[in-house]
């Protein structure tokens, strides 16, 4: 796929998913980038990987590195056009000549949004986890690509979905997710956290540039976002630096602790590791599988793309002694719905 087919096929993407402006902005891309166009449209339609969106995501780090120069007044009249959602060529095309150093440095990373409305899928499988044990456990949480590690609060977000009368976590949260919900919930289960910790190769550290990679005309997205950022601050998520495979790896090897259910999870991230690294975390798993049981289970949460047009697998492989999985549902990418349909899999 050439870069101008993956900017138009990004352009449909963001039209299922409720942003008008960031397809506009995709298409005039894929219309009209050229060479002429500077630094930045050289690089963008000489691109040496796949570009599509499951891939490096390349017109999705175009987009965030220009709303980046929106949220920061870099650049404004292409906020003013952003402001009314009629973004116009040769406003983008002044901003790819004027901002060059910024842009490239965007597209030198993949996108990392640090989605948080996906814990509303996330919360109520690691529930259904803890449903499947003989007895109630805590949780000791590992999430691979973290990002800036929001979604390792969830255990202190309210998960409220519409269509169903569960609910999840404090009434009081900061954080309130209502994803459109089918199917039946899982029961609630007590929370206890004894650990929480994350990895990713470029860990986030400017919330400026999770929310740069949200999209401009989705404002309930971005006050979700800010809650979840604000709510990061006041406690700090423990996010290393490394390969997700390695630190996997390292953490799985020490010897778990009694009592604890070990739940790594990750949404939207394994696409963007490397064969390598997928390999080694998928063998840590099996490895510290063979040693869990009743009282040191493990689990492996996972909402990742699976090639279907609609929406994310939810997937979900438990070891207590026994090894289990199942197909728990059809997520939206964004986590605006969830389609729950538990089907147990052949292990």
């Amino acid at each position: 796929m050439t870069p101008r087919e993956a900017f138009a096929e990004q352009a449909q993407a963001c039209r299922k998913l409720g942003s008008p402006l960031t397809a506009a902005v995709c298409d005039l891309m894929a219309e009209h980038l050229a060479p002429a166009d500077g630094a930045v449209a050289q690089r963008v339609l000489d691109w040496p990987g796949d570009p599509r969106g499951t891939a490096t995501a390349l017109p999705l780090r175009l987009a965030g590195g220009l709303h980046r120069l929106v949220l920061d007044g870099a650049a404004p009249d292409l906020a003013a056009e952003y402001a009314t959602g009629a973004v116009q060529w040769g406003t983008l095309r002044a901003a790819l000549r004027d901002h060059e150093a910024a842009l490239l440095k965007m597209l030198d990373s993949p996108p990392q949004t640090n989605e948080v409305a996906r814990s509303g899928a996330l919360v109520p499988a690691a529930h259904f986890a803890l449903g499947q044990l003989d007895r109630p456990l805590r949780l000791a949480i590992m999430e691979l690509g973290a990002s800036a590690g929001l979604n390792l609060g969830w255990p202190r977000f309210r998960v409220a979905p519409v269509g169903s009368a569960a609910a999840y976590g404090p009434p009081d949260a900061p954080v309130v997710l209502r994803p459109e919900w089918q199917g039946d919930a899982p029961p609630p289960q007590p929370i206890e956290v004894v650990s929480a910790a994350g990895v990713d190769l470029n860990p986030v550290r400017d919330p400026e540039n999770l929310l740069a990679y949200c999209w401009a005309d989705q404002p309930e997205r971005m006050a979700r976002l800010r809650a979840a950022a604000d709510e990061a601050r006041a406690r700090p998520p423990q996010i290393a630096q490394a390969d997700a495979g390695q630190w996997l790896q390292d953490q799985l090897a020490v010897p778990a602790e009694p009592g604890a259910l070990r739940l790594v999870q990750h949404s939207i991230a394994w696409q963007y590791f490397a064969p390598a690294t997928r390999d080694r975390a998928l063998a840590a798993l099996e490895t510290a599988g063979l040693s869990a049981g009743p009282d040191t289970p493990l689990a492996h949460l996972s909402m990742e793309a699976d090639g279907q047009p609609d929406g994310a697998a939810l997937r979900l492989r438990l070891w207590d002694g026994a090894v289990r999985q199942w197909h728990l549902a059809r997520v939206d990418f964004h986590g605006r719905w969830v389609r729950r349909q538990p089907i147990e899999e052949a292990a």
